[in-house]
């Protein structure tokens, strides 16, 4: 049973095209800060066509070709790569710059903040990085009743856009409790698309013996959607790629579910469809749901 819809978002596919028309326009080599997106085909598919990509500015030869990765930079090193002189594109999600943009505003306003997310994780250091000061990261429960804004009379929550949405509602309802009178989004910072993959699979979970997610170890998003199966009591497990099934998951199971984190391409989605023909599958049947539209326009000068 194939979840709907599941697979890339809007941000992710305009991330990859980002680079590819970067790369058409200036040859290679293009170079990338930090994975474009967190998925291991995609970023080996992108290397083969000439993207480069790196952790250190340093590494980033002058006058070169530079792209910020979808999960976004701090305003050091937005800075750091003004100053050195290379040709951006900015390939940020349109939905982690309108955290930034509300991050600024409320700044400017007096503001202090708590920020839901995991720590080590590129988004959570480019939101932080915003600012340099007055920004409080709140990974769990726990840490809302260890975490000492300076002020409390202006404090807003931001969330990393890829958590899981119970539990990012849960740490939330924490915080609104030591801090009542906290600023909330008027829309939730969890992004349409991770939320829209979740809700699929807590329909799909309760239906099957076995849940497959389609995702690299680093991304975020799809390791949720095997957490939220397995607290649902469904065995789960990610795979980055065919090769990794293993035929042990499924003996003695009648029904396997299929999904796929959002920076994971559809291309592997089938090669684990294929996969799973060959252990035995004798039917592929896709559940209804979302309908995603959602399209965000590209950078000027690779339009």
């Amino acid at each position: 049973m194939l979840a709907e819809p599941r697979g890339f978002c809007a941000g992710v596919d305009r991330a990859i095209e980002i680079v590819e028309r970067a790369l058409a326009k200036f040859g290679a080599p293009v170079y990338v800060r930090h994975e474009i997106v967190h998925n291991t085909y995609v970023v080996n598919d992108l290397k083969a066509k000439g993207a480069v990509f790196i952790e250190d500015l340093a590494d980033v030869p002058p006058g070169a070709t530079l792209v910020f990765s979808a999960h976004g930079v701090s305003q050091a090193v937005r800075q750091e790569a003004q100053a050195r002189g290379f040709s951006i594109f900015d390939a940020t999600c349109p939905l982690v710059t309108k955290v930034h943009v509300e991050v600024g505003k409320l700044h400017r306003q007096g503001y202090e903040f708590l920020m839901i997310g995991h720590k080590g994780h590129p988004e959570v250091e480019g939101t932080m990085g915003q600012l340099s000061e007055g920004i409080h990261l709140v990974e769990d429960v726990a840490d809302v009743a260890r975490v000492q804004p300076r002020q409390t009379e202006r404090l807003a929550v931001v969330t990393q856009t890829t958590l899981s949405v119970d539990d990012a509602a849960e740490i939330l309802t924490a915080i609104k409790a030591r801090f009542p009178q906290v600023r909330e989004q008027k829309q939730q910072d969890i992004c349409y698309a991770t939320q829209n993959r979740q809700d699929a699979v807590k329909v799909l979970a309760p239906q099957v013996d076995v849940l497959v997610v389609v995702g690299s170890p680093t991304s975020s998003n799809s390791n949720r959607l095997r957490e939220l199966a397995e607290r649902l009591g469904t065995q789960a497990h990610m795979v980055d790629s065919p090769d990794d099934l293993q035929s042990a998951w499924f003996d003695g199971k009648q029904r396997v579910g299929l999904t796929a984190g959002a920076s994971a391409p559809d291309i592997l989605v089938q090669q684990v469809i294929e996969r799973l023909k060959a252990l035995g599958a004798v039917s592929v049947q896709r559940m209804p749901g979302v309908v995603e539209t959602t399209r965000f326009p590209l950078p000027k000068g690779l339009k």
